[in-house]
Order: C-alpha cells, then sequence, then structure tokens
C-alpha cells in the first residue's frame, strides 16, 4: 500500500529507514511530546520489527513513512491503531523531522491517509492523542476538522512523567461534509 499526495508518499515502514528515522526521532526536545525516544538504531530496529506488518489488523499499530517525492527523504513518520474488534475505529499520530516542519507536510499527509482511513478502510471514527502543551499539533488536528473530546488529567506516563491527553476524534460523516466543501 503506497499513498501519494502531490508532494509526499506515504508507505509503509521498512528497517532501510532506521537511519533516517533515527536521525530525526532521538531529539529529545524536538520530540518531548512523544511516548517514543529512541535511544539507539536498536531501538528503531526493535521497533519496526514490532509493528505490524499488515494494515487493518484490529489491535495493532501500522507505522508509515512520509517520504518527500523530490528529495526521497524520509521527512517523517505517522502511525495507526487499529482500536477496536469491529474495526470500525482508528487512532493516529504523525511525528516530522523539525526540519519539515512549517512546510504542510503533517497536513498533507494525515489528510491523505485520513481520507484512506474513511474512504478505503470504511472506518467510522478516527481519534488522535495530543499533550495539551503541543499546541501547534492542536491547530493542526482542529483545522483538518477534529473536534476535542476529553481532556483526562496525568492520565500518561511519558519519558517518566505523568501527562495530560487530550483526545480529538473526526468522524466519517463530518469529514465527507468537510471534504466536499
Amino acid at each position: 500500500m503506497i499513498l501519494e499526495t502531490d508532494r509526499l508518499l506515504i508507505r509503509p515502514i521498512t528497517i532501510d529507514d532506521k537511519h533516517e528515522i533515527f536521525k530525526y526521532r532521538h531529539d529529545k526536545e524536538a520530540n518531548k511530546y512523544q511516548g517514543w525516544i529512541p535511544e539507539t538504531i536498536e531501538d528503531v530496529e526493535l521497533f519496526i520489527g514490532e509493528v505490524s506488518k499488515q494494515i487493518n489488523v484490529p489491535g495493532s499499530w501500522f507505522q508509515l513513512v512520509i517520504v518527500d517525492k523530490e528529495t526521497q527523504v524520509i521527512v517523517g513518520d505517522l502511525g495507526i491503531h487499529f482500536i477496536d474488534s469491529e474495526n470500525k475505529q482508528a487512532e493516529i499520530g504523525c511525528t516530522l523531522n523539525k526540519d519539515f516542519q512549517k512546510k504542510g507536510f503533517a497536513t498533507e499527509s494525515l489528510k491523505r491517509v485520513i481520507d484512506y482511513l474513511f474512504n478505503e478502510l470504511n472506518k467510522h471514527r478516527i481519534i488522535t492523542s495530543i499533550d495539551p502543551d503541543n499546541e501547534n499539533s492542536i491547530r493542526l488536528v482542529e483545522r483538518i476538522g477534529f473536534r476535542k473530546e476529553t481532556h483526562f488529567v496525568e492520565s500518561i506516563l511519558i519519558n517518566g512523567k505523568w501527562v495530560d491527553d487530550l483526545i480529538y476524534a473526526l468522524i466519517e460523516k463530518d469529514w465527507d461534509r468537510k471534504s466536499n466543501k
């Protein structure tokens, strides 16, 4: 499965991506809102080995990389969690290399993946989990059409610290309305 936009290829992660992934994912400051910050290349290899090799498997995470078509450089990655056994809900999360932020890559890749989840995999609801201090991500998902559903207080342990968690959601009928405007 390869998804495409005007500027990007979005494809499944492979072991050959490990060095590019490590290059931006190990930066603790740039990834302070992430639950996974690899210390070594071996951590990335282990991560790639643990993600599902098939898309749309209930209870699994499927990982994609976001590739700039022009340069063939990985600009980020995007994870999809297939939440429930009825397989109608998914969770998404996106991480961009700080060198490629504020260029529209996150918006472009998320919109394409959301469109795929609703229109090809027939999902009903997509959620995303965001640290309340991550203002850029909040603006991004609100711009795409997600609505805030809840604010959990100190509900997730990230990097040794209990943090709050905002849950945003988008349902298929709202995406259809938004995409037809």
